[in-house]
């Protein structure tokens, strides 16, 4: 991909297809009002004279033939005082499909040209409006589907996790400056003392080792907590994903290996995100397309945060649950006695009973019927009770600092390396030449993160996940 020039006025639509009350074109750069102007009628002065953060009604019109195409509201942010840091102006049309495309036709036809994605956002960064984990917080934002995934990424735009992450690296480079000053000018100054170095860098490794235990907690506020349906065939494990999402996503029949594929979909349970996963009921098969599924299925188990075993309560708990129990490798999970309508009231004692002597005293047991709504309020309590045990709590969406992103995750683990390899290097009292790459190389794996030290490849990888308009 070609690297994108800020020297272009680039323009987008802001808000998403479709017919809503309000439709936004942003435009930005050097020629971002005389572009505008070119588009727009109103019986007052040009566009180019308008103040900043002024909004202003009149026609959009087409450059060309001087047809009218909306009634909007134009709003003007002047350079260095907009989101990109350039002159901006947003032209608040109305909300519908023909509209938007046909206005932005307009503003591209008077010498703007179509924004790559994230490109909005990758001016700001370049500018200095915001750095790198901010702008990568402002995705996050948008794509946020819990109040809390909310507050993580606003606290992450709101500098967060970029303050701490500053204050080590700049604690790094204070100590580079003394080792560096000591190599470069021998004569004139001494070592740093030994027992201050290692203060400092002990120091700063143990802030970052504290924000990396934050990780696991962020990344499931970010992507979610990934709660995996197993179990044999026909215990009504696609019923039990409908019951959840309170609608029929899944196919249901009486025929055992309906679902052959996996079925992803994301959920709210307390607060916390949950991707809910359906896969194929567990067994030996000669189909070949069920095969596809169940091996699809073992594989997805790998990848859960979560299990939620279920159990067809008329049958009991076979050998074959046992199985499916020892490949989850020690992951959380929950028994799911399903269809315990089947059973009399009595007996439901003895199914909870036989659950933990067969498959372990320490699992949770919920018993439920997903057809008929039957202590789904139960189980999603439950797996919320998990998930808090497992490390989730509101600390994480409040306003501290969390590692979500494994891109940071990755930079800090790299970082405390090379702290370590530092320490390793002065407790061996090697030469503080060598002291010296390794807080470099620290202080470089911290500045990935905010971006200090980011190459244009990377910068075009992260952005291109964005939005276009964004």
């Amino acid at each position: 991909m070609e690297a994108m020039s800020t020297a272009d006025t680039i323009a987008a639509i802001a808000t998403p297809i479709g017919t809503s009350g309000i439709g936004v074109i942003r435009i930005s750069g050097p020629q971002a009002l005389d572009v505008a102007d070119k588009v727009f009628r109103t019986k007052r002065d040009s566009v180019k004279t308008f103040p900043s953060h002024t909004a202003h009604h009149g026609k959009l019109v087409n450059p060309s033939t001087g047809e009218p195409i909306d009634d909007i509201v134009l709003t003007v942010f002047r350079a260095p005082r907009s989101y990109t840091g350039e002159d901006v102006v947003e032209l608040s049309c109305h909300g519908g499909i023909a509209v938007l495309k046909t206005a932005l036709n307009a503003v591209l036809q008077s010498g703007a040209r179509l924004a790559e994605p994230g490109e909005f956002t990758k001016r700001a960064f370049l500018n200095g409006k915001i750095d790198l984990a901010q702008a990568e917080a402002v995705n996050d934002l948008i794509r946020a589907k819990t109040d809390k995934a909310r507050r993580v990424a606003l606290s992450q735009l709101d500098g967060a996790l970029s303050l701490q992450v500053r204050a080590a690296r700049d604690r790094i480079l204070g100590v580079l400056a003394a080792v560096e000053a000591a190599i470069d000018f021998p004569e004139d100054v001494d070592e740093p003392d030994p027992c201050w170095l290692e203060s400092e860098i002990t120091s700063v490794r143990c802030a970052l080792g504290k924000l990396m235990q934050t990780f696991s907690t962020g990344r499931i506020y970010r992507e979610g907590v990934r709660v995996v349906i197993t179990g044999r065939v026909n215990v009504g494990k696609s019923s039990l994903l409908n019951a959840l999402l309170r609608h029929a996503r899944a196919i249901v029949t009486p025929i055992p290996g309906t679902t052959r594929d996996v079925i992803e979909e994301c959920l709210e349970i307390k607060g916390i995100p949950i991707v809910a996963i359906d896969t194929a009921g567990l067994r030996p098969t000669q189909d070949p397309v069920e095969q596809i599924g169940v091996e699809l299925a073992q594989r997805t188990l790998q990848s859960a945060d979560l299990a939620l075993l279920v159990i067809d309560a008329s049958q009991g708990v076979l050998d074959t649950d046992a199985e499916i129990l020892r490949q989850l490798e020690g992951r959380p999970a929950v028994v799911v006695v399903n269809k315990i309508d089947l059973v009399p009231p009595e007996e439901h004692s003895l199914i909870v009973d036989e659950c933990r002597q067969k498959l372990g005293p320490q699992l949770p047991v919920v018993l439920t019927s997903a057809l008929g709504g039957l202590g789904i309020e139960d189980l999603e309590n439950t797996i919320a009770d998990v998930v808090e045990i497992a490390g989730i709590s509101d600390a994480a969406a409040g306003e501290t600092a969390v590692v979500s992103n494994i891109r940071h995750q990755q930079a800090l683990g790299s970082a405390l390396d090379s702290l370590d390899q530092a320490l390793a290097t002065l407790r061996s009292r090697r030469p503080i030449d060598l002291l010296s790459v390794d807080l470099t190389a620290a202080r470089d794996a911290l500045g990935l993160i905010t971006g200090e030290t980011a190459t244009e490849d990377l910068l075009e990888r992260i952005f291109s996940e964005f939005c276009i308009g964004k």
